[in-house]
């Protein structure tokens, strides 16, 4: 059974649960990410492993309610079960020691970049991490990110809270003198774009998380497919990690397009069900 045995409401918009699933807890990775379905009828999702805990046999997500599916999980409680949760999927992240690397986490991509920023500093690095979103609300686990970082840097669209900046303009920054090896950035796929286009100018490694569409997740319908480097690529099986200066950004933000009608006729008629919550 997949009990969430933990909710917490990190904002109006971004839900944390903790899900019993000892055998992925067992095997699971940064990088890693599941699949999961609210009941028999439901669509599958993929979500991020933002944590695990093979002694308590769990794994935590987060994930913003941004359509119809993710606000009815949205609106489950503790020691409700899911129907199904499969994974750990795709590639876990390639750990070792590079020497200074920066981590950049852009709204709910700060949930996938901070076990990643842990392995990374475990192994030896010195990690330089950046989180940032819209506005003070959206920001969390910031006392988490401090922990697994060297330096941790803060930066909100508003202002309302630490810098008022977006990623990349920090990022810019510490590229100018400072003996980077790598950069990780996870979050939107604009965001993501940005970044690697701002450590392309100084030749300096990224990997990105791509969050394309997902359908099955184990390679066979082809919806999650990508173009890196000018190749067909699967960001279920062969990523969801890839070298953001050879992703086509443009590509990939136009085909997570293509559901918008039915993402939305979805959504009106969920609204309509349950009253508008």
């Amino acid at each position: 059974m997949f009990r969430i045995v933990r909710k917490e409401e990190l904002s109006d918009a971004v839900t944390l649960f903790e899900i019993e699933a000892n055998a992925i807890a067992k095997k699971a990775k940064a990088g890693n990410f599941f699949v999961l379905k609210i009941d028999e009828r439901g669509e599958r999702i993929p979500l991020t492993i933002a944590d695990f805990d093979r002694g308590k046999g769990t794994i935590t997500t987060i994930f913003q309610k941004m359509g119809k599916t993710t606000h009815q999980l949205g609106s489950m409680s503790e020691g409700d079960v899911l129907a199904d949760v499969i994974g750990p999927l795709g590639m876990h992240s390639h750990i070792k020691n590079f020497g200074k690397v920066v981590c950049v986490g852009g709204g709910v991509g700060i949930a996938p970049v901070y076990p990643i920023a842990r392995a990374l500093r475990e192994a030896g690095n010195s990690v330089i991490s950046i989180i940032g979103a819209r506005t003070k609300n959206l920001i969390f686990w910031e006392d988490r990110m401090r922990n697994v970082s060297d330096e941790l840097i803060i930066v909100t669209d508003d202002g309302s809270y630490g810098r008022k900046a977006v990623v990349t303009v920090p990022l810019d920054e510490l590229l100018q003198g400072n003996d980077i090896q790598l950069v990780y950035a996870i979050g939107p796929a604009i965001m993501m774009k940005f970044v690697s286009k701002t450590t392309e100018k100084y030749q300096v490694k990224t990997v990105v998380s791509l969050n394309s569409i997902m359908v099955d997740a184990t390679g066979m319908c082809g919806a999650c497919r990508v173009e890196v480097g000018g190749e067909t690529k699967f960001a279920c099986v062969d990523g969801p990690e890839f070298e953001g200066h050879k992703v086509d950004f443009d590509l990939l933000m136009s085909r997570q397009r293509m559901y918008m009608d039915e993402e939305k006729l979805a959504m009106d008629r969920y609204k309509e069900k349950t009253g508008g919550r």
